[in-house]
């Protein structure tokens, strides 16, 4: 498996307590680059777990989904380039103000290499969903490119996205434009809460700077055989 592709695997660790998150990151550390630190555990844990996963030489990616006033936002960034953090999420619904606070207090903080992707719509939206929330007849993929169009123009550097939006995002921003990518799941997996899905070879090919796999790695009986079928499956 090349290395590449290990960089650009992210395990989300969405899992009950510090001990089963340490377990994981101990087992999963060779194979992965990355790992993501959400709101459940981090509220739950806190900085202890950013800290155990930057010990363990993997890179950290905190999503906590910052959407408030420019000036808390501008704080919250602070403190997580603070705790090393390698990338975070923002909400692109919470503007471009926002955003280019954000962007500014990684800058003044010295850490212009923390990636910030903007969270563009979420995966667990149906269709229906979709309109019912945003009131427009206006497609997915165009509410999904508009709002990677403003998240590029405050100065973020990527954005989250499903891999269905990808390669409309690609045809815009182009190929150095960090397109992270949940809602993974192999073709003969539950796809849970998740409707839009792809698969992690799927994914790749329409250009995901990276992938995030949760359940299907962190909830399986063997979670290295199935990070291991993971990174097959993107190579394939």
């Amino acid at each position: 498996m090349t290395k590449d592709l290990r960089k650009r695997l992210i395990v989300a660790l969405d899992v009950s307590d510090y001990d089963a998150a340490a377990s994981l990151v101990g087992s999963l550390a060779p194979l992965v680059g990355w790992f993501k630190v959400g709101s459940v555990m981090f509220t739950r844990e806190g900085p202890k777990l950013c800290r155990m996963v930057k010990d363990s030489g993997a890179n950290l990616f905190l999503d906590l989904k910052f959407h408030d006033i420019p000036n808390t936002v501008f704080g919250a960034v602070t403190s997580a380039a603070a705790l090393d953090a390698d990338m975070l999420t923002v909400h692109i619904s919470g503007g471009e103000a926002m955003m280019a606070a954000a962007v500014r207090a990684k800058e003044e903080a010295g850490r212009s290499e923390m990636i910030i992707v903007g969270v563009t719509v979420l995966t667990h939206l149906t269709y229906e969903d979709f309109h019912s929330l945003f009131l427009t007849d206006r497609s997915t993929k165009e509410t999904v490119l508009a709002l990677t169009k403003l998240a590029s123009r405050a100065g973020l550097d990527g954005v989250v996205a499903s891999a269905r939006e990808l390669p409309v995002i690609r045809r815009h921003l182009g190929p150095d434009f960090t397109v992270v990518t949940p809602g993974i799941r192999m073709a003969d997996a539950a796809s849970d809460d998740q409707v839009r899905i792809v698969t992690p070879k799927q994914a790749i090919e329409d250009g995901a700077s990276h992938i995030v796999v949760g359940r299907p790695i962190t909830a399986a009986p063997d979670p290295v055989a199935a990070c291991q079928r993971i990174l097959e499956n993107m190579a394939s």
